[in-house]
């Protein structure tokens, strides 16, 4: 019974503890979010005039032309960066701000209908997941990571080694 007990307690608990199947989904979240918006970018580059005038002239942005290009180009980068999971954080913010402007645009346009704001949505959601978490273990921020960390360790047994050197008397030279 303390076996069944335990294995519950595992399925319910909700906590900061990594593993690798967490890790996983967590990867998979990132790059599938990735491909799936990068076509947006890619469908709004295609037909900037057409973009303009459906979505950013609608809302009222100064610069509409140039506010188009900005969103293509968001969410081309913004995707690829995902994918790859390097600056993360940034890409992801980045993809928040422009699925907020499209949740803005379709309660202009429609009012608060679901069907509207349904993808925007969960796009931000996930977006912001990211923003928040960062890329987790399986991308290029983690392995960026590791090095800084390993580099700044270096510097600081380097800046020991040369304060101990530093600290010996000619004394304890002799001594040894």
């Amino acid at each position: 019974m303390t076996g069944l007990m335990a294995r519950m307690a595992w399925l319910l608990r909700s906590d900061g503890t990594p593993w690798v199947g967490q890790q996983v989904a967590w990867s998979l979240l990132r790059i599938v979010v990735g491909v799936m918006m990068i076509h947006n970018g890619f469908d709004k580059l295609a037909d900037i005039p057409g973009f303009t005038e459906a979505y950013v002239q609608v809302i009222g942005l100064p610069f509409p032309i140039f506010f188009s290009y900005v969103a293509a180009g968001t969410e081309i980068v913004g995707s690829v960066l995902l994918i790859l999971g390097l600056g993360t954080r940034l890409a992801a913010f980045s993809l928040v701000a422009t699925m907020l402007v499209a949740i803005y645009h379709h309660l202009k346009v429609a009012g608060f209908s679901i069907p509207y704001l349904e993808l925007s949505s969960v796009y931000a959601a996930c977006f912001l997941f990211l923003a928040v978490n960062g890329a987790g273990w399986f991308s290029c921020d983690q392995l960026l990571g590791q090095w800084l960390t390993a580099q700044a360790q270096s510097r600081q047994i380097k800046t020991l080694e040369q304060s101990l050197q530093a600290t010996r008397t000619p004394q304890d030279v002799l001594k040894s």
